[in-house]
């Protein structure tokens, strides 16, 4: 079935992409608010977005997928109350996905997740606890998360080891920064997918050599073609460096 998509992608929208020259892994944004919309039906879009890209990673063996869901000033926000009963909602249904389980995809939420309010705390425990044996596939959802933060954050982890005298300050260096980030266990992105030609930040300390591809278009109309066709972009980028 998946084959007879990629035939056709090729056929119809001259989309073509090699298995064997993947992206190992790929971050995408999805968390910029929006003004004057309908916010459920929306949010309703992107959510089974998100769960198409799972089942791309899945198909094209995509190692690493890393989504931003919401920035930390969403806080700020007169629809925050909304944004977070979005988000229940969407790690609750992530939860029963059934490929997440059958595929064996680690979830882990980058960010200050742990500040948001109890009703999405919950199914994020829940969904981090029963999926933390797995290591077929790794989804990382960003949530409550700011790129300079997260490097901000390695740097107060750092200084409080240097006053415990657990380091050196001598000993600092890039490799020690990367230990401390939210993303430490996971390789830097080979592919970011930025909305409104504008860039989030996202993994913004593992973003320097990774490719960007911006869209102009908003988040929710980002579509899987998109999503195929940024791949098509990383493929033909390599192809010119070999």
């Amino acid at each position: 079935m998946f084959k007879k998509i990629i035939d056709i992608l090729k056929a119809r929208e001259k989309i073509h992409i090699i298995r064997a020259d993947m992206p190992r892994h790929i971050a995408i944004t999805m968390e910029k608010e929006l003004e004057d919309i309908n916010h459920e039906d929306i949010y309703n879009k992107r959510n089974s977005l998100i769960k198409d890209i799972v089942n791309i990673q899945i198909k094209l063996n995509i190692p690493i997928m890393t989504i931003f869901l919401l920035s930390s000033g969403a806080k700020n926000s007169e629809n925050f109350s909304f944004l977070m009963d979005d988000l229940a909602k969407l790690f609750n249904e992530i939860i029963s996905h059934k490929k997440i389980h059958t595929d064996q995809i680690k979830i882990s939420v980058l960010g200050k997740w742990y500040d948001l309010p109890e009703r999405v705390l919950n199914p994020i425990k829940r969904i981090i606890e029963s999926t933390k044996n797995y290591d077929r596939f790794f989804l990382n959802l960003c949530v409550n998360y700011d790129g300079h933060e997260e490097i901000v954050d390695a740097c107060r982890i750092i200084a409080r080891q240097i006053k415990s005298e657990k380091i050196d300050p001598e000993s600092i260096n890039k490799q020690l920064i990367k230990e401390n980030l939210y993303s430490s266990y996971f390789i830097s992105p080979d592919l970011i997918i930025e909305n409104n030609n504008e860039f989030s930040g996202l993994l913004l300390w593992d973003s320097k050599n990774s490719m960007i591809f911006f869209t102009d278009k908003q988040w929710p109309d980002f579509t899987k073609i998109d999503f195929f066709r940024a791949i098509e972009a990383f493929q033909n980028k390599n192809k010119t460096r070999k």
